[in-house]
């Protein structure tokens, strides 16, 4: 059964729903154990607190490390830019509900790696980057952009042919009973 809201005529159904909440935490529980176990290395670099920095560098190492580099850091955290939206249900939205949902899910996004971030302080082998943040914030934004209107342009469509046309309803004379009501009425 599909809840009405105000301002939304439908709502994406609750196995769905749940479908991407389960699909959200095995993803977020894949991150977590990429970023945070622990490395062995002999050496940990600085932590990078200059925004760019290591794009530059990832860039001076060459084309094929730059697209590693950059790639990973942009599809870390990119599913979170589709599977946010997918919970929260809805799919008929305003213009400016779109950007209200684009903002919360950068920002969701941007919170997460702010706390993967601050969790690897205490990973041995582990640094902080601040172009991860970037990145993987430019990654859910680019997942969301990429994937979320068209996926509530289709479910939308589906729901249009689902329901069909709207019924027409013929029009029928007065009823019998409305010569009783009009000469009540005039008595009074």
């Amino acid at each position: 059964m599909q809840r009405q809201e105000a301002g939304h005529s439908a709502v994406i159904p609750l196995r769905h729903r749940t479908l991407s909440g389960v699909l959200l935490a095995a993803h977020l529980l894949l991150v977590g154990w990429l970023t945070l176990r622990p490395l062995d290395v002999p050496w940990t670099p600085a932590a990078n607190l200059t925004p760019l920095e290591g794009i530059r560098a990832a860039l001076a190492a060459g084309p094929l490390e730059a697209v590693r580099q950059i790639g990973e850091g942009v599809a870390l955290l990119a599913p979170l830019g589709v599977l946010l939206p997918l919970i929260s249900g809805r799919v008929e939205l305003s213009p400016l509900a779109a950007w209200s949902s684009l903002a919360r899910t950068a920002a969701a996004g941007a919170l997460v790696s702010v706390g993967i971030g601050m969790l690897q302080t205490a990973v041995p082998g582990r640094v902080v980057d601040i172009d991860s943040l970037l990145l993987n914030t430019a990654g859910v934004v680019l997942a969301h952009v990429a994937v979320v209107p068209a996926l509530r342009a289709r479910k939308r469509r589906s729901q249009v042919l689902s329901q069909g046309a709207t019924p027409r309803i013929t029009r029928v004379g007065l009823g019998p009973w409305t010569d009783v009501l009009s000469a009540v009425q005039r008595e009074y």
